[in-house]
């Protein structure tokens, strides 16, 4: 593994609040995210532009896109359900367009309530009006290594929903583990099955830690030549459509990983860890992450400030 640099996708302020009952204040996330672009994060999902009515938590993209101090490093990217969302999208002037839709039919009626073939169909108009206003697409397939309804996803199938994503013009597709099911063998099976058919789109990999292997799904992701991945900053988030979901790969965890491998990222981890701490005190409960808690490996302590054990 010869990998020097990693991008990172901060997906907090999507998926991290819209699984929260509570709905934080604009004011809050437009701070969260301009200290995200302070950090260093090449890449954030701020919002997305679905119906109000169907994730009230998301309801001010269009606010909070035009109350963030931009940032020539940083794309600001949401997700667009429609055709609609997309109008609205390029009058919020966003860097860049995310569609997403189930490898598996039934998590898809679930998640959209659409077939996969209609998800398709419909991210062609999408990609019209993107086109037209230069905006570029990633493609998200979400269950991507396993569904809670139907099992083993077949790579054949991300394959081909990947080779429609190239000839629609997408820039890439991200592999999303919404349930939590992925494991290293299966993660490297799926990129090979993507290469293999379409060589040239570029692969981005989305992990939960439902079973407590998300870090290790990363690292086989790199053993693959993997450079881009997506997380959440206190490990927030999860599928409201899927069973038992658990939060996404927590972001200062991975970004620690990646850095005591010699592998930059750009970011700053001391102000991320601050980021997730405030976070937490803005949703009001304990997020799972555990760097936010921990810190670096080499902090020093006062032994002043230890306990002696009492006793032989």
């Amino acid at each position: 593994m010869n990998i020097t640099n990693v991008k990172v996708t901060e997906v907090g302020p999507r998926d991290g609040f819209q699984s929260e009952k509570t709905i934080l204040k604009t004011e809050d996330k437009i701070s969260i995210i301009n200290d995200l672009i302070v950090a260093g994060f090449p890449r954030i999902e701020v919002s997305s532009f679905v119906s109000p009515k169907a994730i009230p938590q998301l309801a001010d993209a269009e606010m909070i896109l035009s109350g963030v101090n931009r940032s020539s490093t940083t794309t600001l990217a949401a997700l667009v359900p429609n055709a609609r969302g997309a109008l609205r999208a390029v009058e919020a002037n966003l860097d860049e367009i995310v569609v997403f839709l189930s490898a598996s039919e039934s998590h898809n009626k679930k998640n959209v309530n659409r077939s996969v073939n209609e998800s398709l169909v419909g991210f062609g108009e999408i990609a019209d009006i993107a086109g037209k206003n230069n905006i570029p697409v990633q493609g998200d397939i979400a269950t991507a290594f396993g569904c809670p309804f139907e099992g083993n996803i077949s790579t054949k199938s991300l394959a081909d929903i990947s080779k429609e994503y190239k000839s629609m013009g997408f820039k890439g597709v991200t592999l999303g583990d919404t349930t939590g099911m992925a494991t290293p063998p299966v993660v490297a099976d799926a990129i090979k099955a993507i290469r293999d058919k379409v060589p040239d789109l570029g692969i981005t990999l989305h992990f939960h830690n439902t079973r407590g292997v998300g870090l290790a799904n990363v690292m086989s992701g790199l053993y693959q030549g993997i450079t881009d991945y997506e997380s959440c900053f206190g490990g927030m988030g999860g599928c409201p459509f899927a069973p038992n979901a658990t939060g996404n790969i927590c972001s200062e965890d991975l970004i620690y990983l990646l850095h005591e491998m010699g592998i930059e990222t750009g970011i700053d981890l001391d102000k991320l860890i601050s980021i997730a701490q405030k976070v937490e005190g803005l949703v009001g409960h304990k997020l799972p992450g555990q760097v936010m808690r921990a810190g670096h490996r080499l902090l020093s302590y006062s032994m002043d400030d230890v306990p002696t054990a009492i006793g032989a």
